[in-house]
């Protein structure tokens, strides 16, 4: 090829690169308008099979992690939409996976530590004002869930008035504002059956994670799917026993190695309280090879693991995390992160794993 032709070549797309930032403003807002439309209008229920369905909306800690907000989990069965625990980034990863809040069919609490409610104000209100409600949800959880409720319920009760003002009572009906909170007992040597629709059951049970009591871990069965969280806890038992046999054991899991640096860095800069605050939160958790060992005596098909702590900024930490986990559990092992998907149709024994984000 010629000088000539090259020079002109270059030319030419300089200009094309000029004419596009000139008129960047018009084509951002002719994108922006198509990717609006197509997030409003989609359904990405639509588009699951028939099954369990796993969204991570929340994989991490009370600590900040880039990859990881406060403790939530969405499950679907089937079309219907639960929501495990409401850390602070809840509403907004629902919205960034592409889920309707407003379309949430109950929430489950696993015990009221603030990182795994500070995101509840958010939630309802959204779930209120994506599909204008006009019944609040009903928010499950063990005895202490109604004092919870009606904390957020107060703290939300001027806003409310606010947004009825603004739009009327026929875009945002008064009676769909909030939570219901339904409180249900626990049993020690078994499961209590806490919600029951169609092929849906819902089972909780008690986990140790003192002196925070009650604590609880789910159950979750839709027709021949099934999966376990076991909420914040220690090795447990009862874990143990309500995961025989599940697809998916979703396990929370911190390691004590990596935690141990973190106290050496307190130490280090002379934190002594940050110190023994970083030694305390180690005594009422469950490390990954802990909840490896779980997973292999119960026989689950698939285990992930979430409430990851400490943060794992690069990527050697996940090999370190993990170190030992393969020794005591042969099948597939997942460290969680916001946006991740686990499909488990049913009729079938796979395990589909993808990401939204």
């Amino acid at each position: 090829m010629s000088i000539k032709k090259i020079g002109i070549g270059l030319l030419v797309l300089t200009l094309i690169a000029a004419g596009l930032y000139l008129f960047r403003a018009p084509i951002s807002l002719a994108v922006a308008k198509r990717v609006a439309i197509q997030r409003i209008s989609s359904n990405p229920l639509k588009d699951l099979p028939d099954g369990l369905h796993i969204a991570v909306c929340g994989a991490g800690s009370p600590m900040p992690d880039e990859e990881r907000g406060g403790p939530c989990t969405v499950v679907i069965a089937g079309q219907q939409i639960f929501v495990f625990d409401t850390g602070n980034t809840s509403a907004r990863n629902i919205g960034k996976m592409g889920f309707n809040p407003g379309l949430i069919d109950g929430i489950f609490l696993t015990h009221f530590h603030s990182d795994h409610i500070d995101g509840m104000g958010e939630l309802l209100l959204q779930r209120w004002v994506s599909n204008a409600n006009a019944e609040p949800v009903k928010v499950h959880g063990p005895e202490g869930v109604d004092t919870v409720m009606n904390g957020f319920m107060q703290a939300y009760s001027l806003d409310r008035g606010y947004r009825v003002a603004h739009h009327g009572d026929a875009l945002l009906p008064q009676s769909g504002f909030g939570a219901v909170a339904h409180s249900f007992g626990l049993q020690d040597d078994k499961a209590t059956l806490v919600f029951e629709k169609a092929d849906t059951k819902i089972y909780a049970f008690s986990v140790t994670h003192a002196p925070i009591h009650p604590a609880v871990g789910y159950k979750i069965q839709y027709k021949d799917r099934s999966i376990v969280i076991s909420g914040d806890t220690t090795p447990s038992a009862n874990v143990q026993r309500e995961a025989q046999g599940v697809d998916v054991l979703i396990h929370e899991a911190m390691s004590m190695e990596l935690m141990k640096l973190m106290q050496e860095g307190a130490k280090a800069a002379k934190r002594d309280k940050l110190e023994q605050l970083m030694k305390d939160i180690t005594d009422y958790h469950t490390s990954p090879v802990e909840a490896a060992q779980i997973a292999a005596k119960s026989q689950v098909g698939f285990l992930l693991l979430n409430h990851i702590a400490p943060p794992l900024p690069l990527p050697g930490l996940v090999d370190v995390f993990l170190q030992g986990t393969s020794d005591v559990f042969k099948g597939k092992i997942q460290v969680a992160k916001d946006g991740d998907i686990l499909s488990l149709p049913a009729g079938g024994k796979t395990i589909q794993t993808s990401s939204r984000f």
